[in-house]
C-alpha cells in the first residue's frame, strides 16, 4: 500500500488507536493515529471544536489512519472521515486506489464510500483516464477482481477528466461523495 512513510518526528510520541483490530497494514495493527509532546497544541488556530479530540489520558487524535512497521516506520495511508464501513467491514480508500492506480489506461483514482440500504456504504471508484484514452468500467473492475477482496472491489466506477483539489492540490473527498452520493 502506498502511503507518507517515515519516522515520527523527534520529542513526539505517536499511538495507534484501533478499536477493532484490524491489520491490513503489512501484517500490522493499522488504526487512528494519536500523538503527544510539546509541539502539539490545544487545538487548531481559530479551530475551538478540536479541543474535542484530546483523549483522557492527553493524546491528541488526528483523524489520519496509519501503522507502524516491524522497523518503527510510520505509514499513513488516509483519514479516519475517508474510511468506508460496509456491511460492517473497514476498507481502506488508499488500498483500492493503489490497485486502480495501476490498471492500464488509468491516470489516477479516489475511493469514497456512499449510502447503501443493504450494507451501509457501497464502494464507489472515481477514475480519471489516461490522456485520450477511454476507459471500460468492466475491465476496471475485472483488473481490482484478482487483486481485493470481494467487499472492496467498487460497486461502481465514474469516469471524469479530473479529481477536485482544494489548494494544496490534495484531493477533495468530500465533494466526490455530495456529488456521487446518491
Amino acid at each position: 500500500m502506498r502511503s507518507k512513510q517515515g519516522w515520527p518526528l523527534p520529542f513526539v510520541d505517536v499511538r495507534i488507536r484501533n478499536e477493532k483490530g484490524d491489520a491490513p497494514c503489512d501484517g500490522q495493527t493499522m488504526g487512528e493515529l494519536e500523538v503527544r509532546g510539546p509541539w502539539v497544541a490545544g487545538s487548531y488556530y481559530n479551530a475551538p471544536e478540536t479541543r474535542d479530540r484530546w483523549t483522557a489520558d492527553g493524546w491528541f487524535r488526528t483523524g489520519d489512519i496509519g501503522c507502524f512497521d516491524p522497523d518503527g516506520y510510520l505509514s499513513i495511508v488516509g483519514r479516519a472521515e475517508d474510511l468506508v464501513i460496509s456491511g460492517g467491514l473497514n476498507i481502506y480508500p488508499k488500498e483500492v486506489e493503489d490497485v486502480l492506480d495501476t490498471v492500464d489506461g488509468v491516470l489516477e483514482s479516489a475511493v469514497i464510500g456512499v449510502p447503501d440500504a443493504d450494507f451501509g456504504e457501497a464502494v464507489v471508484a472515481v477514475v480519471v483516464p489516461k490522456s485520450g484514452l477511454a476507459l471500460d468500467t468492466q475491465v476496471v473492475r475485472d483488473a481490482a477482481r484478482h487483486r481485493l477482496a470481494a467487499f472492496k472491489v467498487p460497486k461502481r466506477i465514474e469516469i471524469v477528466g479530473s479529481l477536485p483539489r482544494n489548494a494544496m492540490g490534495k484531493v477533495e473527498k468530500a465533494a466526490l461523495r455530495r456529488h456521487f452520493g446518491g
